[in-house]
């Protein structure tokens, strides 16, 4: 009897075995952005995040688990980025390179890459050839996602996600967090669609950051937050692509009744106030006191959560009766909280004060 007991013993462990061969032999083919077809291992547990973005999307799949690396430049002060404030145990992971906006199109470190043996890379804006080159290189399979172009939301994110999603065994979530996207987008339109264009105050935001931090000049005729409020952007004037630079005469000429400083920039602004005051006395917002704190969402591209949290405080400072129920910071938590997992509004108000706030140097 225990002969047989321990036969079957044997067999119930041989079968376990097989079991778990099969399953890490078995694979998924993807299409990346770059229109590469790639298989990698089913549901892999083992996977590195690489370039502007990428490791966010990562999390936002709620994958961060997997990541077994990451690049110096995240290891920096989680300064604006809320998926590694609701995740600090990332910054203790092994380094796989520098990091950083200038590493876009490059290598990583690739010994550091092979020493923690990841099944798969994830990486952002790499061209197909490099991404080949890099493949061959280590040995690893390389899928080549993308958040489309920079300081803005830009809908090849849902595509990112969804092709992640599908390599990690994620897609349910992939779709939870393109539908979430989707119907917070849904939201605020309804909020503002009925307004009628003469209603609509002409807006002005400053101090965008544009590799590194910058003044007042520094804006954005696509600003996110405003587009999904469409709120009348007073850079539309001027220019209908992205980012650029006003110079402060023009901006006088324009003189928005209100405007809103990017919290990465504020203390250059303040830095200027206080050396050329009278320019800024003579403009309309800070005689009115309507200059406005909004929190940085560029920081390593677009950080989508912060861009939707600062659409909803633009929205309750220019139409205060249309979102009169809404509570920005418990609005934010419940984002950061469905996107990176933690609600962290109360660290990015410790960097840049209260979403929304009269700048302080502008009362």
């Amino acid at each position: 009897m225990m002969k047989k007991t321990g036969i079957i013993a044997a067999v119930f462990v041989l079968t376990l075995c097989q079991a778990a061969m099969a399953s890490s032999e078995k694979t998924v083919t993807v299409t990346d952005v770059a229109k590469r077809t790639i298989t990698v291992p089913f549901n892999p547990q083992r996977i590195i995040a690489l370039s502007s973005g990428t490791l966010r999307l990562i999390t936002y799949l709620q994958a961060a688990d997997r990541v077994v690396g990451i690049e110096d430049f995240e290891k920096a002060r989680p300064f604006a980025r809320p998926y590694i404030m609701a995740h600090p145990e990332l910054t203790k992971l092994p380094r796989v390179g520098p990091g950083g906006p200038g590493s876009i199109n490059k290598e990583p470190d690739l010994e550091a890459v092979l020493q923690i043996k990841p099944d798969v890379i994830f990486i952002s804006y790499m061209e197909p050839s490099n991404a080949d080159a890099l493949q061959k290189k280590l040995g690893i399979p390389v899928v080549v996602l993308s958040h489309g172009r920079f300081a803005s939301f830009d809908e090849v994110v849902y595509e990112s996600l969804r092709i992640a999603g599908k390599a990690l065994d994620k897609e349910n979530r992939a779709e939870e967090v393109i539908d979430f996207i989707e119907n917070v987008r849904k939201e605020l339109a309804s909020f503002v669609d009925d307004v009628p264009e003469e209603q609509k105050p002409e807006v002005y935001v400053g101090a965008i950051g544009y590799k590194g931090v910058q003044g007042i000049e520094s804006t954005d005729a696509g600003y996110t937050p405003l587009s999904w409020i469409k709120a009348k952007n007073i850079a539309r004037k001027i220019s209908q692509g992205q980012h650029l630079f006003i110079d402060k005469e023009k901006l006088l000429e324009l003189n928005p009744p209100i405007i809103f400083i990017d919290g990465g920039g504020l203390q250059l602004v303040k830095q200027d106030f206080e050396k050329k005051p009278e320019f800024y006395k003579s403009l309309k917002a800070f005689q009115e006191h309507k200059v406005y704190v909004l929190y940085p969402f560029n920081y390593y591209v677009t950080n989508v959560d912060t861009a939707i949290i600062d659409s909803y405080a633009a929205g309750k400072i220019l139409y205060p009766e249309r979102f009169a129920g809404v509570d920005v910071p418990k609005k934010a938590d419940e984002i950061y909280t469905f996107l990176v997992g933690r609600p962290v509004y109360k660290e990015m108000e410790k960097d840049f004060g209260p979403i929304g706030a009269i700048a302080g140097f502008a009362k």
